[in-house]
């Protein structure tokens, strides 16, 4: 273990960036996102170096660590601010820095005609920074506080036209739907400690092989449910349409690089809780599964361009956590899907924004139609990520995609048929939606009325849109080439031995059928889209009514956790008011009273007081009689 100096300055460059521009307000308005992008850029240039740092180093030598200070002693249990940096948190730095920085270069020019531009980048800053702690804690209980920072970060950007009562809800809705993932973060963390005295992840990898089944079960269902609050996988999932409010910079940080990979983050990082916990391990397949099936089905509905990319990201994060419950050899793969999806995703949500500045801000791809002759900057980079995300030969998502469909297959049984199934399912789906976007974007004949001028957006914007390009066409292949990605993540999910596990499938045989089914999608969508009505349809099935209401996700909620919530709390509040306060009132009236015949006694009249010692030497005297008998 390698002891490096630079680690703090990752997080602490975008913080004091954040703050500064907060605090300085309207002041820093003329520079403030061009001290955002440098500082971030920055921070993109210390983790080239810590990664070639890495690299030259071998062995136990390659990881890197920053003592901070210590943040909590008692007795024997102690916790310091460290930070880590090993083969997994290396991955995520490179690409939270590196599309963070696109990012915010893009926003210069889109967030331009913005008022409050110097503040958005400032949450910007915030959000990297928070996910950077996020990755660099070499604890739970760190890794606690970057993942409340990025939930902070998050509401604040979703919300920041909070001006639009609609806006103000998303960000509320995607806020409280992540606090229910936390309490599960939460509760692991104090199940954790219980069994083990520890929160450091050496320490509960260490001891988790001597922890009760049901102990790792409850971990790792629990960290479950924190990463299906934070990646909006299932049954949290209903937050992440909501979440395009935000300006598309936004959902592209959101949905590539940074929230929604902290669940994957999470589970990878906590692989020997999962390898020891079948049980475990078994949730999370179950998840993803359902999660790829459920986005994919709902992006085939959606009108608006930004949702529709919402629910592709969905699908794909499904993918991912379903790989991460396959063994060790899935968590390579969900990595690896991981950073490609970062490049064409993010490709995908800029190039999204390139159409909606070109289209006076219209997301519905019902009103486009034909942008390719007038945008063909814009066409061309999409296209290069909607190549990518459908897994065509030999874009970056053939490389990632396919595999984690190949090692599903190969998870043996019925289990691997279903699983498998599953995945290839989701594939066909995807070829399918993508292509519905890309059609009624960028094809046809126009769809706009004359008050639009769609145009090419500025170089500012589509710089950063080509280099993504170029990385959905190259990443998934460097990724693969010779294992790369596997040998380097190997210490960290599998430091003993790697294992294949029993080859259901060869390699060519489900690339063919991933092949096959990404075709057919592609055609139906074709045949599907060859004309397309301005207005959507309203007799249509029940299948597509479903999918247009995000499979009744918010109307379930609603029903089962919504309304009894609401009746709960009124149960309690009449409870409170009635029967707790009344008791309280009933007993202060009730010595009001008292004190009130009491007061009546102290008249002032001698006569009175002189009854009274009467009446009392009386009944003393009764007293007295009636004990001697």
């Amino acid at each position: 273990m390698t002891t490096s100096n630079l680690l703090v300055y990752l997080i602490a460059l975008p913080l004091i960036s954040s703050a500064l521009l907060l605090i300085l307000g309207r002041k820093a308005d003329k520079w403030g996102h061009l001290l955002a992008t440098l500082v971030s850029g920055s921070a993109f240039v210390i983790g080239v170096l810590e990664f070639f740092a890495m690299r030259s180093r071998s062995g136990d030598a390659r990881p890197a660590t920053q003592h901070i200070f210590t943040w909590m002693s008692v007795g024997s249990f102690q916790v310091d601010a460290s930070l880590l940096l090993d083969q997994l948190s290396i991955a995520f730095v490179l690409l939270i820095t590196g599309v963070g920085t696109l990012i915010h270069i893009y926003s210069i020019a889109y967030m331009s005609h913005d008022r409050d531009r110097r503040r958005f980048f400032a949450y910007l800053n915030l959000f990297i920074a928070a996910m950077l702690l996020l990755v660099l804690g070499d604890s739970y209980l760190n890794l606690y506080v970057g993942w409340e920072g990025v939930g902070l970060a998050s509401y604040l950007l979703i919300g920041f036209w909070n001006q639009k009562p609609a806006y103000a809800t998303a960000a509320k809705k995607a806020f409280v739907a992540n606090r229910v993932g936390d309490v599960g973060l939460s509760l692991a963390i104090m199940i954790a400690f219980a069994q083990f005295g520890t929160v450091s992840f050496a320490g509960v990898k260490e001891h988790a092989h001597h922890a009760s089944p049901a102990a790792l079960t409850a971990i790792g269902a629990m960290l479950l449910l924190a990463a299906a609050g934070k990646s909006a996988q299932f049954p949290l999932q209903s937050w992440l349409g909501d979440a395009m409010a935000g300006p598309t910079p936004v959902s592209a940080l959101i949905h590539a690089a940074t929230m929604v990979t902290a669940g994957v983050y999470l589970i990878t990082r906590s692989n020997f809780i999962f390898d020891a916990s079948a049980t475990a391990q078994l949730l999370v397949v179950i998840v993803g599964a359902i999660t790829l099936l459920f986005g994919a089905i709902v992006g085939t509905a959606k009108d608006d361009i930004k949702k529709a990319l919402a629910a592709s990201t969905m699908s794909q994060i499904g993918y991912m956590i379903l790989a991460t419950g396959l063994g060790p050899i899935g968590y390579a793969f969900a990595i690896m899907h991981l950073i490609t999806h970062g490049f064409f995703k993010a490709g995908m949500f800029l190039g999204a924004g390139s159409v909606m500045h070109g289209m006076d801000d219209e997301v519905n791809m019902r009103r486009f139609g034909g942008l390719a002759r007038f945008m063909p900057i814009t066409t061309v980079t999409f296209g290069l990520g909607y190549l990518a995300i459908i897994g065509v030969p030999p874009f970056a998502g053939f490389y990632s995609k396919d595999k984690i469909i190949e090692t599903a297959f190969n998870a043996g049984g019925l289990k691997g048929i279903l699983l498998g199934g599953a995945a290839l399912l989701g594939a066909a789906i995807t070829a399918f939606y993508m292509t519905r976007v890309v059609v009624l974007t960028f094809a046809g004949s126009k769809r706009w009325d004359d008050k639009a001028h769609p145009h090419e957006s500025p170089a500012l914007m589509w710089i950063p849109m080509a280099i993504l390009a170029v990385g959905s066409v190259t990443s998934g292949f460097l990724l693969a080439s010779g294992n790369a990605m596997v040998n380097w993540l190997q210490p960290i999910v599998d430091p003993h031995h790697h294992e294949h596990g029993e080859e259901f499938l060869k390699p060519i045989v489900v690339s063919t059928m991933a092949i096959v089914v990404v075709v057919l999608g592609v055609l139906a969508a074709i045949v599907k889209y060859r004309t397309v009505p301005v207005e959507a349809p309203t007799e249509v099935s029940v299948f597509t009514k479903a999918a247009r209401k995000d499979l009744y996700q918010d109307s379930f909620n609603e029903a089962v956790l919504m309304r009894p919530g609401q009746k709960l709390t009124s149960g309690l509040l009449f409870t409170d008011k009635s029967i707790v306060d009344g008791a309280v009132k009933a007993v202060g009236f009730s010595l009001q009273t008292i004190a009130g015949w009491i007061r009546n006694l102290q008249n002032g009249f001698i006569r009175t007081y002189a009854l009274v010692m009467l009446i009392g030497l009386l009944a003393l005297i009764a007293t007295v009689w009636v004990v001697t008998l």
